[in-house]
């Protein structure tokens, strides 16, 4: 009997930790096969779990990443266009590995190359399109590099456009995360990311996307994998769930079944432990405020919270709201003017800012303003 008690007591001690902590799914580096790997939200960037994401390794055809940046701040400036005619050169059509086997003059349009580039992964139309943007894939490389600088990609330096192995072409599972966040500021990359099979050259050439995920992971919405001998095979998957969007990235792993898992295992654990908040905006964070030398003698004031912030599932108990605002303000006072703050905080650190503004104009109080109010009552 005393036995059977004490496991009650333990097992109801085990129901309360489950139903309430905010941790319910825990992720440990040793289940990962991926000697290297990084989740990351992509709206915050916040590093949600790292396991030597600093290590500097090869990422195949990762790389096409920063191609693809390249490409779509091309096309959003009105460089190119997605139906510009890319004509490949015989430098081009002469990468090896992936392809779709361009030939020297051959022609497809942007969007076609773009497609192919992304969903099977073709090294042949990824230097096609570096030609077109740069002139050269020289000049692209040079370009692609300027743009890991100003990205902060630390350890990242790019050899080539397509992620063929050559020596010093290297970046890291952090760095990567970083380019692709820095992909997923053009959405309609997912419209070709997320293809699971399409078809060029009028249905003559098959393809079929290489992100397994797309078959079996809820949510996931590409992005892009790769895989050579230096590299190992390596993926960063994005998968999005209500409002939360997430970056795995696994690199070095010895298959690509481990590396497919080794993401969803990343990708179950950010969307278990983590969510995106939209808390409400307090009362005293609309109010009126004293207005001195005005008009009118108060303003009202207004805030608006419209952008959602990272929480642990389970911590929004924690969350404390402040409203920073003086007792008065002098006019004049314009709709829109940022009067204060409301700050939101968990566990007493920082989380969130917003401004809280005059929902109305107020005129600065003159002799000749209040002469004519008098006045239209006179004459009233």
């Amino acid at each position: 009997m005393r036995f059977i008690k004490v496991l009650s007591v333990f097992m109801s001690a085990l129901t309360a930790v489950l139903l309430f902590s905010p941790c319910a799914y825990a992720i440990s580096e040793k289940e990962l096969t991926a000697p290297s790997a990084v989740l990351m939200d992509a709206q915050t960037g916040a590093v949600l779990f790292e396991k030597n994401s600093h290590e500097v390794r090869a990422c195949a055809s990762i790389t096409k990443v920063m191609t693809l940046i390249l490409v779509m701040e091309a096309i959003d400036s009105g460089k190119i266009s997605w139906n510009d005619i890319v004509t490949a050169s015989a430098h081009a059509a002469s990468m090896g590995g992936s392809d779709i086997w361009l030939e020297a003059g051959e022609t497809m349009t942007v969007d076609e190359m773009v497609k192919a580039t992304i969903v099977a992964s073709a090294n042949d139309a990824a230097v096609a399109l570096a030609e077109l943007v740069s002139g050269t894939e020289d000049a692209f490389v040079a370009q692609m590099n300027e743009k890991a600088k100003a990205l902060g990609m630390k350890e990242t330096v790019f050899k080539n456009c397509n992620g063929l192995d050559e020596d010093g072409h290297v970046t890291s599972a952090y760095d990567v995360a970083l380019m692709s966040r820095e992909l997923l500021r053009h959405p309609k990359i997912l419209e070709y990311s997320g293809i699971w099979m399409d078809y060029l050259r009028g249905g003559k050439t098959q393809l079929v996307n290489t992100n397994k995920l797309l078959k079996s992971y809820n949510g996931i919405t590409g992005l892009k994998t790769g895989t050579t001998s230096q590299a190992g095979s390596c993926i960063s998957a994005t998968a999005q769930r209500d409002e939360l969007s997430l970056i795995a990235v696994v690199l070095g792993c010895t298959n690509g079944k481990d590396r497919f898992a080794d993401a969803a295992k990343l990708l179950d654990y950010g969307f278990a432990d983590y969510a995106m908040y939209l808390p409400s905006v307090p009362e005293e964070a609309v109010i009126d405020i004293s207005v001195s030398n005005g008009m009118h003698p108060t303003v009202r004031t207004a805030s608006k919270v419209n952008t959602s912030f990272l929480i642990k599932k389970g911590s929004d108990s924690a969350i404390t709201s402040e409203v920073i605002l003086p007792a008065e303000v002098e006019a004049p006072i314009e709709k829109g003017e940022v009067l204060g703050k409301l700050i939101y905080k968990q566990n007493g650190r920082q989380i969130a800012e917003y401004p809280v503004t005059a929902a109305a104009s107020v005129e600065q109080i003159s002799f000749w303003k209040i002469f004519c109010i008098i006045f239209s009552h006179i004459a009233s």
